[in-house]
């Protein structure tokens, strides 16, 4: 789960934080018979992070010295070079990710989208990602992302610290809801919560954008029920299942289970997302809670795969 930019707020005095363990040679092996066993050609993770060195450093120490505001032990599981945590997703069967970034301030977006639009060319199996701030220039560079082959947009509600309905940011939204381009948008108070975070803030666009493909991060995470409600109110919006269910998650910010049957019967509007390599367990884990979760290997094949694949027309 990504926290705060730490160019956004000043970083917290650092607390004991333990180190990763090492990762197990055995691992894409597990992982790729996760989705073997489903009878999958891999997996489709919506919710990966891939940014420019310089900002990614920075998140990461941010998680070093605190985590995200809870002063909660955070060790990155996947601390490693570009390269390699590119080559560690291909290990695991990953068909496709993202290169989720976000600005913290205007006058940052364009910049990122050039970097990420780099990224896509060089890494065929990263969707090209794209991002926005409200900002007078913020219709002109998304619609050049989009002319220029942007699939999918990240919006960060808590890090941007900006209200989602800013009229700066109306002409985005539509231009994202006419071309059914999937924005994944951290807008759930979790894991702290922001000025506009919350189902309130989003719930305002979607009711001024009711077919804007929104793809709540987190599940929307703590507010499991409230976001639920509004994947079952507008057709376009969707859940990413980064974080949920993990054992370090369910600590603080459990799923009600009396929610299930309802998460069951959203299946087709679930999508795996993962925060690799932001997270301080292994990428297995994510796969496990979910098959824990016993909601049968059908709604398994579709988070893991089939709906983003249909989505994302992969």
């Amino acid at each position: 789960m990504s926290g705060p930019d730490p160019v956004a707020a000043p970083v917290p005095a650092p607390v004991p934080a333990a180190e990763p363990a090492p990762v197990p040679a055995a691992e894409p092996a597990g992982v790729r018979a996760f989705w073997q066993h489903l009878g999958l050609p891999g997996l489709i993770d919506v919710h990966t992070h891939f940014m420019p060195k310089n900002v990614l450093d920075k998140v990461w120490a941010y998680f070093d010295a605190a985590g995200p505001l809870t002063g909660r032990p955070w060790p990155i599981a996947y601390r490693e070079a570009e390269e390699q945590r590119v080559a560690r997703l291909r290990e695991f069967g990953v068909r496709a990710f993202t290169a989720m970034l976000y600005p913290h301030k205007p006058g940052m977006a364009e910049w990122l989208n050039a970097w990420a639009a780099g990224f896509a060319a060089r890494t065929p199996d990263c969707l090209h990602t794209a991002t926005f701030h409200p900002e007078p220039g913020a219709p002109g560079y998304v619609a050049r992302a989009l002319a220029d082959g942007a699939r999918v947009f990240k919006a960060h509600l808590q890090v941007g610290g900006y209200d989602p309905a800013d009229e700066l940011l109306d002409e985005v939204w539509g231009l994202l809801a006419e071309t059914g381009t999937p924005v994944v948008t951290h807008c759930g108070s979790g894991p702290v919560p922001g000025k506009h975070t919350g189902p309130g803030p989003i719930g305002a666009v979607l009711a001024r954008h009711p077919r804007l493909v929104l793809v709540v991060a987190h599940l929307g995470l703590p507010e499991y029920t409230e976001f639920l409600d509004l994947a079952e109110r507008y057709p376009g919006v969707r859940l990413d299942t980064t974080m949920a269910f993990t054992d370090f998650s369910e600590r603080e910010t459990p799923f009600p289970p009396a929610e299930l049957p309802r998460l069951r019967a959203l299946g087709d509007k679930v999508l795996l997302g993962s925060d690799f390599p932001n997270i301080p367990y292994r990428y297995g884990h994510q796969l496990d809670v979910l098959d824990r979760l016993g909601l049968g290997e059908d709604w398994l094949r579709a988070v893991c795969h089939d709906n983003a694949a249909a989505l994302l027309r992969i």
